[in-house]
C-alpha cells in the first residue's frame, strides 16, 4: 500500500466534508460580510441588511450568513466572501446593497460567480 501524503489526506477530508455537508442538512453555501469598521465605515450594514432581505425573500435555508473582522483591505470595502460546498471562495470588494441581490441572486442561488465585482478567487492557506 502507498503511503498517504498530508496533500493526499487534505483532499480526502475535503472531498468527504463536501459530501456529507449536504446530507447532513448543512449549509449549502457561507456568506461572510466583513465588518471591520472600515467594513462598517464603508456601508457593509447596508449590505449584510440587503442581504438578510434577499435570503428572506427567496425562503432558501442552506445559506449561512457570518461576519468578520478587517482582512486589511480597506480600500476596497465593502467586502462580502462567498463560499460554495465543492467551489472555491470568492471575494467580492466594493460591495453595496445592489451589487449584493445581484452576487445573491445569481451566484448565491445559480451559481454564476459575477466576475465584474470579484477581488480574488480562492483561499488564504497558512503554512
Amino acid at each position: 500500500m502507498a503511503k498517504l501524503k498530508i496533500e493526499d489526506l487534505k483532499k480526502i477530508k475535503d472531498r468527504v466534508h463536501a459530501e456529507t455537508a449536504l446530507r447532513d442538512g448543512y449549509n449549502r453555501v457561507k456568506v461572510t460580510v466583513h465588518m471591520g469598521t472600515c467594513g462598517i465605515a464603508s456601508g457593509a450594514k447596508e449590505v449584510m441588511d440587503a442581504l438578510m432581505r434577499e435570503i428572506g425573500e427567496a425562503e432558501v435555508s442552506d445559506v449561512m450568513i457570518t461576519t468578520s473582522g478587517c482582512m486589511g483591505l480597506c480600500s476596497r470595502e465593502p467586502l462580502v466572501t462567498v463560499e460554495i460546498i465543492g467551489q472555491v471562495p470568492i471575494k467580492y470588494e466594493y460591495v453595496n446593497p445592489n451589487k449584493m441581490r445581484q452576487i445573491f441572486k445569481k451566484h448565491v442561488l445559480e451559481g454564476e460567480i459575477q466576475t465584474p465585482f470579484v477581488l480574488a478567487k480562492g483561499a488564504e492557506i497558512v503554512k
